[in-house]
């Protein structure tokens, strides 16, 4: 199969022919693999393309960034016997046709010279291991040797070897077919999924980095969930992410169950992705109710309870991080923000909309009260098409209020008026309790609408303050 007009279409061919005509000029048999000849099938945007050659490859990437002149940069990785080439935003990556065989204790194969066959043999899932030539007497031949095309055709996610002996020799492969499912909307070969279950164990040999940059492309996904229930289904998820496994499941005392939490966190993320491209927002909706398994209590008048299940969340929030091997900057400080606050837009709703609760509101959300709002009406998933309705009703309601004080008060992020220090030189005092109990109170005063945000009201405010605490100015 010939596949040069699509090769066109995709506006590859320059650089496909660019690379075949050095490969002929050295008699190097040259193909094009991987992900760049699945996308390319799917009609996906790729920016890096990995090469093959039936030869050194590193030979043959010199040659190619030779050719390109100045501005090409390469890179030569020996141990490894791979090399990059990179102009732009272009990335060629070459390596020699390969096999390899693994030690049950590493993911790292011991890697020999090999065929083209070889090559393709020891390549994750049929949809990656099509390769077209791009030397000039064979241009565009498709080379597919585990029916990759009928794959792809069919949405299908399938090991071209043995799923067991795939996923024993590197398990990160079970992370990559669960993720390749969720970024393309695919299903993973019944055999294949079974064999995922099989050798979930194996992925404690995996780092955590490695395991957490394949959760991020599931997370950027545009349906995130189908790769969350499939960590659940496959036994995954408990061995990488314990605290979210244990959101599963349904407990029933006296004829009253709780909703399962592992479900409606997931519907709460893919609302939210739906809205945005946010991947820490979207962190923040998976998350948003992460103690809920630690807080749940029966109480025989209210049922199941989840008392404080915002503040407890925000305080794991660090050490899931830390395991996660996340930043832990202030990224982790904005997933902490939207777990602790989530909740307070819904009691704003219920116990009615002040002016003091939403100045509160906003100084505490801040800059971030518009990604709060969207994660607040995201964890409306009620079946009760009435009951979301008028929440999301009330919650436009909060919205035009949280407008009106802002404009008239500008709370978000204020600082008060008259700071410590401005409290130190006034009354003469040094650093002491005196000195926070009268910040304190400019600031409860300014939000709490006693006092406006101006300083004039502000200065008169803290001498009355300070009289009653004994102080007068110096």
């Amino acid at each position: 199969m010939n596949i040069s007009e699509l090769i066109i279409q995709r506006k590859k061919e320059k650089i496909f022919k660019a690379v075949g005509n050095v490969a002929d000029s050295i008699s190097r048999e040259c193909y094009a693999v991987g992900g760049c000849v699945r996308d390319m099938m799917l009609d996906r945007p790729s920016v890096d393309i990995d090469f093959v050659s039936v030869g050194n490859g590193i030979e043959l990437a010199e040659a190619v960034a030779r050719s390109m002149g100045k501005g090409t940069h390469l890179s030569v990785f020996r141990n490894f016997g791979t090399a990059q080439v990179k102009r732009g935003e272009m990335e060629l990556e070459f390596v020699g046709a390969r096999k390899e065989s693994y030690d049950r204790q590493s993911r790292n194969p011991i890697v020999e010279d090999g065929t083209l066959h070889d090559d393709l043999s020891r390549r994750d899932f049929t949809i990656n291991a099509m390769a077209v030539s791009v030397n000039t007497a064979t241009f565009g031949d498709l080379i597919d040797l585990f029916d990759g095309i009928s794959d792809l055709k069919a949405g299908i996610i399938r090991t071209p070897l043995d799923p067991d002996i795939t996923f024993s020799d590197d398990p990160l492969r079970m992370m990559r077919a669960i993720r390749f499912a969720t970024q393309l909307g695919f299903e993973i070969y019944p055999a294949t999924l079974e064999a995922i279950t099989h050798n979930a164990q194996r992925i404690k040999i995996i780092t955590r980095e490695r395991i957490m940059d394949e959760l991020m492309k599931i997370m950027r996904s545009a349906c995130p969930s189908l790769g969350w229930r499939l960590l659940e289904q496959t036994g995954l998820l408990q061995l990488i992410f314990p605290e979210l496994h244990a959101l599963c499941g349904v407990e029933t005392v006296k004829g009253r169950g709780h909703k399962d939490n592992f479900l409606h966190t997931l519907e709460v993320l893919d609302k939210v992705a739906a809205k945005t491209g946010d991947v820490w927002l979207r962190w923040s909706a998976l998350l948003h109710d992460i103690a809920k398994p630690v807080t749940k209590r029966w109480d025989n008048s209210l049922g199941w309870t989840f008392h404080n299940h915002n503040f407890i969340g925000s305080k794991m929030i660090p050490r899931i991080f830390r395991q996660m091997k996340f930043p832990m900057n202030d990224r982790m400080r904005y997933v902490q923000k939207m777990v602790e606050l989530h909740m307070r837009p819904i009691a704003l709703v219920e116990e009615g909309v002040t002016d003091s609760a939403i100045r509160r509101l906003l100084h505490d959300a801040g800059d971030d009260i518009t990604d709060l709002m969207t994660l607040c009406e995201a964890d409306i998933t009620s079946k009760n098409a009435e009951k979301v309705k008028r929440h999301l009703e009330n919650f436009a309601s909060v919205r035009r209020k949280m407008e009106e004080v802002e404009a008239r008060d500008h709370i978000r992020n204020f600082q008060p008026p008259v700071d410590g220090s401005e409290i130190m030189t006034i009354f003469g005092l040094q650093p002491s309790r005196e000195v926070g109990v009268l910040k304190q109170a400019i600031k409860d005063a300014i939000l709490d609408g006693v006092i406006p945000n101006e300083r004039e009201a502000a200065m008169e405010f803290l001498l009355s303050q300070a009289a009653g605490l004994g102080l007068s100015p110096v």
